[in-house]
């Protein structure tokens, strides 16, 4: 007998049947489930994404919009070109990577066969210029500048060029009116790349494979509105890729157009003088080195006083942006960034800073002011004043006995605000301070803008600096670790001085703020903020956010949004110091430090006010500054290396003033010569297809009027080649920090590594460099000067400048190893600004 049921299954067997029956259907009832998602749920979404497999696209790229100046002068449009282009696609799929084909276009073209493979080749962190930096799908531009028997060349012979096209296409073109360089301001044009596809994918304004956009300047600011909307066609073809019918279709829409407050003419002299100031600078012998003024960079900007608009920016080294147009080719990208190139990519008036020395004796006469000293108080204006035993000298020993504040501004007399800034370090505690002190002269120096950015639109504006306590204290910390470790109580002198920051390098000291409230030390500001300051001071005080774009304008002229003037802050004085400092600065200009550079001016017509500025930082010749302004303008100047203030930038600035009002060299003003003898607030005539008349721009003559011959002498690029012509050393050093500059190793945590043209760090130098720099990292703070670095203060009382009898750091006292102490047993002598 069994326990076998008579089918001839037991239990276990059984219900492993049962088991797999029930996976088989419920895989059976998931299949059924997907099948019923995908063919019905989902069959319409699908099956229209299958036809879309036939369908292809072709994408007319948008017209790029105009950049015209104030009176409607092109600075920047578009000039179709013969453009031989390769697919990357195409020429992948070959067996030999389609070198065949390039090495026979490139015959064609009468280029090196290895110049023309490298174009097409993508840019990677390993791949050096000239490469792709665009989409991979993208057609990629060979040469723009293919002659029509070339083109013809290759469109009859298509069957031995097969990836290749030659069509005529509309590319950027920069035509510099008047000789206007206008570079920085500019900027230039790129590929877009596959990351800025995929992240404006989503936004209101995505790219198109085959856009370009802006790398700098207005072209990046104003990317969005220039670049307008490509159009798209779609084509459905058979499996064959042969076009059987039109599915649909978007229109493009060309870019609007951005009128700017840039005047060409006056750009031009800006470009012009300043460039000039710089190789006259260079002959000029510096007292202090007995070498010749390197010059080797500089930068200024025309602003309109009552708008913040500006008229005129020019940095000196310059660049010719049509380098960039169809792609740049690898001499040029090493000469625009190569360590030798003292990088002329960058725009020295928003990304240059140094310490302003006299300049920033406005910012501490309000400091003083507001902090309970009266303007028209008696103040000594002794020849040396004293700290323990350290002496800080006045220029050539002056003494020009009891003075008001405004006539220490005329006279730049540095003892009076050595003073005012040692008593306000002192009622803040001094060494030991209060818990809430005053800092008046930091305060102050807030409220003027510095220290942060002034909003321009431009990208990659740096914010300069205002070494305030919290600075000091980010220093300490960012650099202790170093100085503890490399610091010694009984070493050498940057030994000693490394193991006192050790100790204590976060404290304020007097030497500190003495000198600061001359514009030394580790102050740092950039052109745009002195101008943006200055301009305000001659408005009354209203503080605009600076401003190149004017307004934007449709390809057609239908719609105009015109960019309002924008109102920022006020500065901290009241309207009778406003007046005050007003009158002391046209005393300067018709008196003062800057008097011999405006013999003859029509002050009674047009006011005229000034200050002068010389910024010396250690290992480095005097940084030349020059701030004025009338009631139409402000107009700044700065050259780095360059000498005094009034000595390098006088006479440039003066002749910027001769130009705008037309004032010959007698001081006779002609109407007829002036080019904006006051601001223009009206856009220019908009035709009704939307094109604007342009007027012509001539050449500037700098020995007379403005209908002279062309001037190309002072143009910081040649327009045909590109190629720099700053009259520049191999080597030189982008702007210093002037006094506050970091060494290599020193960090910056602070805040001014901002991203400069090509996107880099801060450099020891203080002004940004491209990528190709590299910072060590020793040690570390914001922005920060070496403590261990010596200071020559200077400033012309009358003229020019004394040499100091022995240069030592900066503040400290006599035989002490403090950070800005002198060696032990030698007198300081120091020199003002």
């Amino acid at each position: 007998m069994t326990n076998i049921p008579a089918t001839g299954r037991t239990p276990r067997v059984q219900i492993r049947l049962v088991v797999i029956q029930i996976l088989v259907v419920s895989l059976f009832l998931t299949l059924g489930g997907r099948l019923w998602f995908l063919q019905i749920r989902e069959g319409d979404a699908y099956a229209r994404k299958a036809s879309g497999n036939h369908v292809q696209q072709v994408v007319a790229p948008a017209v790029r919009g105009s950049i015209l100046d104030a009176r409607g002068v092109p600075l920047a449009d578009n000039e179709t070109r013969l453009v031989v282009s390769a697919s990357r696609t195409k020429l992948m799929k070959m067996d030999d990577g389609g070198s065949a084909v390039l090495t026979k276009l490139a015959a064609v073209l009468g280029m090196k066969p290895k110049d023309v493979m490298d174009r097409v080749r993508l840019c990677d962190a390993q791949t050096k210029q000239p490469c792709w930096n665009g989409s991979p799908y993208q057609p990629i531009p060979i040469t723009d500048e293919a002659t029509p028997k070339q083109a013809l060349q290759i469109r009859e012979r298509s069957e031995d060029f097969p990836g290749i096209t030659a069509e005529p296409t509309a590319v950027r073109r920069y035509p510099s009116p008047g000789d206007a360089n206008t570079a920085q301001v500019l900027g230039y044009l790129s590929p877009v790349t596959d990351e800025e596809i995929k992240k404006a994918e989503h936004t209101d304004s995505p790219y198109m494979r085959s856009d370009e956009v802006g790398r700098n300047g207005l072209e990046q600011e104003y990317d969005k509105q220039l670049r307008g909307k490509s159009g798209v066609t779609r084509y459905e073809v058979d499996n064959l890729g042969r076009v059987i019918g039109q599915a649909d279709s978007d229109k493009g829409q060309p870019g609007d157009n951005v009128i700017t407050s840039i005047d060409a003419r006056v750009q031009r002299v800006a470009e012009y003088e300043l460039n000039d100031a710089m190789k006259v600078a260079r002959t000029q012998i510096d007292p202090v080195t007995h070498e010749k003024y390197k010059a080797d960079s500089g930068a200024v900007v025309v602003m309109e006083a009552k708008t913040g608009r500006v008229v005129a920016m020019a940095s000196n080294p310059s660049y010719d942006p049509n380098a960039w147009v169809g792609g740049i080719s690898g001499k040029d990208y090493a000469r625009l960034t190569g360590k030798d190139s003292n990088y002329p990519l960058l725009n020295r008036a928003i990304q240059g800073q140094s310490a302003p020395g006299s300049t920033f004796k406005v910012v501490s006469t309000t400091a003083a002011v507001n902090g309970g000293h009266p303007f028209n108080g008696n103040y000594a204006c002794t020849s040396s004043f004293n700290i323990g035993s350290q002496t800080f000298m006045n220029y050539e020993s002056e003494n020009y006995g009891d003075i008001s504040l405004g006539r220490a501004l005329e006279v730049s007399c540095d003892t009076v605000f050595y003073r005012v800034g040692y008593d306000e370090w002192k009622r803040d505690g001094g060494s030991h301070p209060k818990k809430k002190p005053n800092d008046w002269f930091f305060k102050t120096a807030h409220q003027f803008g510095l220290g942060k950015e002034t909003g321009i639109d431009l990208p990659n504006e740096v914010t300069g600096r205002v070494p305030d306590r919290q600075w000091k204290q980010d220093y300490w910390e960012a650099n202790k670790d170093a100085w503890c470790k490399s610091g010694k109580k009984n070493g050498s002198y940057v030994q000693k001085i490394a193991y006192e920051n050790c100790l204590d390098g976060n404290r304020l000291r007097a030497g500190d703020s003495v000198n600061y409230a001359i514009g030394q030390g580790d102050t740092l500001v950039t052109p745009i903020q002195e101008a943006s300051i200055y301009s305000a001071i001659s408005n009354g005080g209203t503080v605009y956010k600076p401003s190149i774009g004017k307004a934007i304008v449709s390809a057609d002229g239908k719609h105009v949004n015109e960019i309002k003037p924008q109102v920022q802050f006020k500065l901290p004085m009241n309207k009778k110091l406003n007046g005050e400092i007003q009158q002391a600065l046209a005393g300067v200009a018709t008196r003062g430090t800057a008097a011999w550079r405006f013999q003859g001016w029509p002050q009674k017509q047009i006011p005229m006010h000034a200050k002068t500025g010389t910024a010396e930082v250690y290992g480095k010749q005097t940084t030349s500054w020059f701030s004025t302004f009338t009631k139409d303008y402000a107009v700044v100047m700065t050259i780095s290396q360059g000498g005094t203030g009034s000595g390098a930038s006088g006479p440039a600035v003066r002749k910027i003033y001769d130009a705008l009002y037309g004032v010959d060299q007698s001081g006779k003003i002609d109407k007829k010569k002036a080019l904006l003898s006051a601001p223009q607030g009206s856009l220019p005539k908009i035709q009704s297809d939307g094109s604007i008349d342009a007027p012509q721009v001539k050449p500037y003559n700098p020995h007379g009027d403005e209908t002279g011959g062309k001037a190309g002498a002072g143009q910081g690029t040649n327009q045909q080649t590109g190629e720099l012509i700053p009259g520049q050393e191999p080597g030189a050093q982008p702007p210093g920090d002037q006094q506050g500059g970091q060494q290599p190793g020193v960090q910056d945590p602070g805040g001014q590594g901002q991203q400069a043209a090509l996107g880099a760090g801060q450099p020891p130098g203080g002004a940004l460099q491209p990528v190709a720099y590299q910072q060590p990292a020793a040690l570390a703070a914001p922005g920060l000067q070496p403590a261990a670095q010596p200071v020559v203060l200077a400033a012309p009382a009358g003229g020019e400048e004394a040499t100091p009898a022995v240069v030592g750091p900066a503040g400290g006292q006599q035989g002490s190893t403090s950070p800005y102490a002198a060696p032990p047993g030698e007198p300081v002598v120091w020199r003002r600004s």
